[in-house]
């Protein structure tokens, strides 16, 4: 089958989607669950030695009533720093005075809600890619504290964030939920809630109430941890904290049982406003237990003391006597137990160790061994000797100090058990992420093979698929790949994802891999036949290799090489802007060679060093085998066609220029690990201080891009952006970031949905007239022309959508990438003449740094998730996605877009061009994308996987899915991909 190069690129590409879906499936795996699918089991009986004892139930609650008040997003030192000294003063009242027990809950990454309600309810470390579904919650079906209070009858209202609706749906006697999503709201979300505190407090027909407070979280999200805003949003926290705290106080004289109030916050917040990753300020998270009950504290004020965030589910269980959830990893904090007997309290703790042992006994097939296993079994025996003295009615002193031991050995062996588990949270599913590898690795080789024949100048090349699909080897790989499936699948001691699949999924997939095998030893054999010894001179069929050619291929290597050490991936802007730079001082190199030297910059492109060369068969190789400009019309080019020599120093001074814009933008913002604690200009601009300035740099920003996109628009579009670019400013004043002219405060400040909608009608209009054209120029004639001039106002209407939905303080950002490909086209690209392939490496490489220079990283916490909300009024899924994606992608896709442009326009001699690209631009995302698969795949074990290793993935895996949407568009774009039988 003969299929052109960019055809079979994109359909390469897509295939390689998929096993690396099948692989993140399995890499990402389930964390440590019980085995047991039936009802929770009796109580352990207390141990006893020499005598039986008659407590075989759960202990009595400790607590009548129940408040869990959930901050979203609330840091640690938000309740025990200076910001809590200031703005909280009446919860550090009440840790200062000793009513309560203080605690800094670390949170597990992925630092994110849906995660975090996980662990806080079932005491289990949620799997990393509930961090992907925490956009659209399931059902939560794990044994959970909530399911056991509404089994034992107790009810529960609930307000605030509908995660908790989505996981929990019928557990709630009472709810009002809001979507967490809505990142623009800052007051609404949250009185919502507080409407229903008045009334729920004075009535007594709840046991637990469950807050959900989500303003604090949108403020981070928008403005950032230090924003003015933060403080009186906390002062309304402490004030609802201490209106809920009076009126349980108040209820309990007349009740038998305390009351128990908690503040908690389910993650924190990083420097930069996000979460998800795992840095101090998001893992670090208060957790304040307030309670008459507590012993009050005397003396000095201590810090509080570091605990697991999971700790909290085996807590509340106690205190309200219900059993612990049979996948908690957590321990009890004994401080709350400690007005309690002694015998009450051994009674807690020997719970705790019995339902960890069980945990751990259905996890670690070793759990004999394990350290913390052994010192239960050892502390059970002490305990049983303890009973039999406590039942004998012993009272003396060693009674006491036995107690006492007993209850230290309990606590140690609860924190080492606590340890095993935690590191056991997870089993990877290798055998899914075996295949994917598989289909990641064939996928790579097929495309390396191919490279020769699909950078030809026909572009096309023949795919022998039919052979491979009737001879004997596919049949027998697909019968012994079946075989494989069936023992793997039936000798597994633990579930895997595909084998769970249908057997008509799963053969389909043998059969791929099967074919891409077949496929690939095809390639080998004719590659290996039709190579032909040297008759006379050998130098001749040598192709030549251009400094730029070389820099190309070592800087691709050596980002794979990068992606070895941890330290590489968090920092790994500072590898493209290193690329970048090094890309700028090579090309200011060969403008300087075109300029000054003329013929002999033509003569200087083979291989430095073979002298003997004949130059004539080489670049006729060149003009059989790579798609660049002929000799003689690119020598005529240099020679006669001088340019001004205002031209000659602008195309001089083009590279340096380029260098100065990417030296600013590395200036606006700071990313990585490193150093993104450091004041940079951005975190400057957005300050309350500087807000005249942001705006005066957000119009001159706008004005920069209807002047730089506007010169190939048609006259309506022209009009649409100027009007498009109009709205993007009222929008940002609208909310309140910007100034405008008459309006010099804050009073008006809105949601700015009808300023935005008003900007997407535009971009849907601009869209919508480059739609038309594209397919003018593919259904009713093929001029070229109206091709470009369609993809010129796609770009547009993109640009447009991108002022739109990235924060005032990046626009530059906008500014300098449409500056950059407007300098390159004139003076680097259309001068030199490179080829295809260069040119796509080229746009691929600063699509790369343009991702980071607008203040993205390999950290989830740096994803924009207000983007997905601007012009929204409510959480819609689909568009919130699709709006949060391009904006965090905007540099790779725009720059993407740039190319398919520039290609129509100025190739339109060279028809194979844009299948080319295609084909360089899918080699060169496989090439990471597959090295790092095998990396990860290596690493699973590290100490840095889920807080660097997969964060990284998941981006890569994103990648991957936009370089298949890119390459189809290319292919749609390019008539020359024809299929052939």
């Amino acid at each position: 089958m003969r299929l052109g190069s960019g055809a079979f690129a994109a359909c390469c590409v897509v295939i390689e989607v998929l096993g690396v879906a099948v692989f993140l499936r399995g890499f990402f795996p389930v964390s440590v669950r019980s085995a047991s699918r039936v009802q929770p089991l009796p109580p352990a009986p207390e141990p006893a030695a020499g005598t039986s004892s008659n407590w075989t139930q759960l202990p009595p609650p400790l607590f009548r009533k129940v408040v869990i008040m959930l901050v979203d997003g609330l840091r640690g030192d938000f309740v025990f720093g200076s910001k809590g000294v200031q703005f909280m003063p009446y919860t550090t009242y009440l840790i200062e005075k000793g009513f309560t027990h203080s605690f800094i809950a670390e949170a597990k990454p992925p630092t994110v809600t849906l995660p975090r309600i996980k662990a806080l309810m079932t005491g289990s470390i949620p799997g990393f890619i509930d961090a992907v579904m925490n956009f659209n919650s399931p059902v939560l079906l794990e044994d959970n504290l909530i399911g056991q209070a509404k089994a034992a009858g107790k009810r529960i209202i609930f307000y605030g964030d509908d995660t908790w609706i989505k996981l929990f749906p019928k557990h709630f006697v009472e709810y009002d939920g809001t979507t967490s999503f809505f990142v623009s709201d800052f007051r609404e979300v949250d009185d919502n809630i507080t409407r229903h505190l008045d009334n729920v407090l004075k009535r007594e027909d709840w046991d637990m109430l469950i807050l959900h407070y989500l303003g604090l979280d949108h403020i981070g999200h928008v403005t950032g941890p230090h924003s003015p805003m933060i403080g009186p949003k906390l002062q309304e926290m402490d004030y609802i904290l201490k209106k809920i705290h009076i009126s349980l106080l108040s209820k309990e004289r007349e009740a038998s049982l305390p009351h128990l109030l908690v503040l908690c916050g389910d993650h924190g917040m990083s420097e930069t406003g996000g979460h998800g990753a795992s840095s101090v300020e998001e893992v670090s998270t208060p957790l304040v237990l307030i309670s008459s009950a507590f012993q009050r504290k005397s003396g000095s004020f201590q810090p509080p003391e570091h605990v697991q965030q999971t700790d909290l589910a085996a807590t509340l269980a106690v205190g309200l006597g219900l059993p612990i959830p049979k996948n908690s990893v957590g321990r009890l904090l004994f401080p709350i137990v400690e007005g309690a007997t002694m015998r009450e309290q051994l009674r807690f703790l020997h719970l705790n160790s019995v339902q960890l042992s069980r945990l751990l006994q259905e996890n670690v097939p070793m759990y004999e061994k394990d350290p913390g296993f052994q010192q239960v079994k050892v502390t059970e025996k002490l305990h049983g000797n303890w009973i039999r003295l406590y039942l004998e009615g012993n009272n003396s002193e060693v009674l006491l100090n036995l107690g006492r031991k007993v209850l230290k050995q309990y606590l140690n062996a609860l924190k080492t058990l606590s340890m095993s588990l935690s590191k056991q949270v997870a089993q990877y599913d290798v055998y899914s992420m075996l295949v994917g590898t598989v289909i990641v690795l064939e996928v790579l080789i097929l495309l390396l093979l191919s490279t020769p024949k699909a950078l030809c100048q026909k572009a096309q090349f023949e795919i022998p698929l039919s052979s491979s699909l009737f001879s004997l080897l596919f049949y027998l790989l697909v019968l012994v790949l079946s075989a494989v499936h069936v023992i793997v699948c039936t000798s597994a001691e633990r579930s895997c994802y595909f084998c769970s699949v249908s057997w008509l999924m799963a053969v389909g997939v043998m059969m791929l891999i099967s074919a891409l095998f077949c496929v690939i030893l095809s390639l080998l054999t004719n590659t290996y036949e039709n190579i032909r010894p040297p008759t006379k001179n050998p130098t001749a069929t040598s192709s030549s290799w251009s400094g730029l050619d070389l820099l190309i291929l070592f800087g691709t290597l050596g980002h794979v090489l990068s992606l070895g050490a941890s330290s590489f991936i968090e920092e790994e802007h500072q590898t493209w802007y290193f690329l970048i730079n090094t890309l700028c001082l090579a090309l200011g190199h060969e403008v300087c060679r075109n300029h000054f030297l003329g013929k002999d910059f033509d003569q200087h492109l083979a291989v430095e060093g073979d002298f003997q060369k004949d130059t004539e068969r080489v670049l006729q190789y060149k003009t059989d085998y790579v798609d660049v400009p002929e000799y003689n019309k690119m020598h005529k080019t240099s020679s006669l066609e001088l340019p001004e020599n205002y031209e000659k120093w602008l195309g001089l001074a083009s590279p340096w220029l380029i260098l100065l814009c990417c030296r600013l933008l590395r200036s606006l913002n700071q990313t990585g690990v490193q150093w993104a604690h450091r004041p940079d200009f951005g975190h400057w601009l957005t300050s309350s201080d500087h807000k005249a300035e942001l705006s005066v740099l957000a119009f001159l920003s706008l004005v920069m891009i209807f002047i730089l996109v506007q010169r190939r628009c048609s006259p309506v579009s022209k009009v649409a952006m100027a009007l498009g670019l109009l709205g993007v400013y009222c929008y940002r004043a609208a909310f309140g970031n910007v100034f405008l002219p008459w309006q010099r405060d804050n009073k008006d400040i809105s949601k700015g949905i009808i300023e935005a909608r008003f900007v997407y009608v535009f971009v849907l209009g601009i869209l919508f007239t480059g739609t038309k054209d594209l397919l003018k120029s593919q259904v009713i004639s093929a001029d070229v022309n109206v091709r470009s001039r369609g993809l010129w106002e796609i770009y547009s209407g993109l640009v447009l959508l991108a002022a739109l939905l990235l924060r005032p303080h990046n626009l530059p950002v906008l500014v300098f990438s449409l500056l950059i490909q407007a300098v390159m086209t004139k003076f680097v690209w259309k001068p030199l003449k490179h080829d295809a392939a260069q040119i796509t490496v080229m746009h691929y490489w600063f699509g790369q740094a343009f991702f980071y220079f607008q203040g993205n990283s390999n950290n989830i916490a740096t994803v924009d998730i207000s983007a997905g909300f601007v012009g929204l009024d409510y959480y819609i899924e689909v568009p919130a996605m699709f709006l949060t994606a391009f904006a965090t992608y905007v540099g790779p896709i725009l720059w993407a877009i740039h190319l398919l442009s520039f290609l129509s326009s100025e190739n339109n001699s060279r028809s194979s061009a844009m299948s080319h690209a295609c084909f360089c631009y899918a080699v060169i995302c496989s090439i990471p994308v597959s090295a790092y698969i095998i990396l990860v795949t290596t690493l699973r074990y590290h100490l840095f996987i889920w807080s660097v290793f997969s964060p990284k993935l998941l981006y890569e895996g994103m990648h991957l899915l936009l370089t298949a949407a890119i390459c189809v568009f290319f292919t749609a774009m390019d008539q020359t991909n024809l299929i052939k039988p």
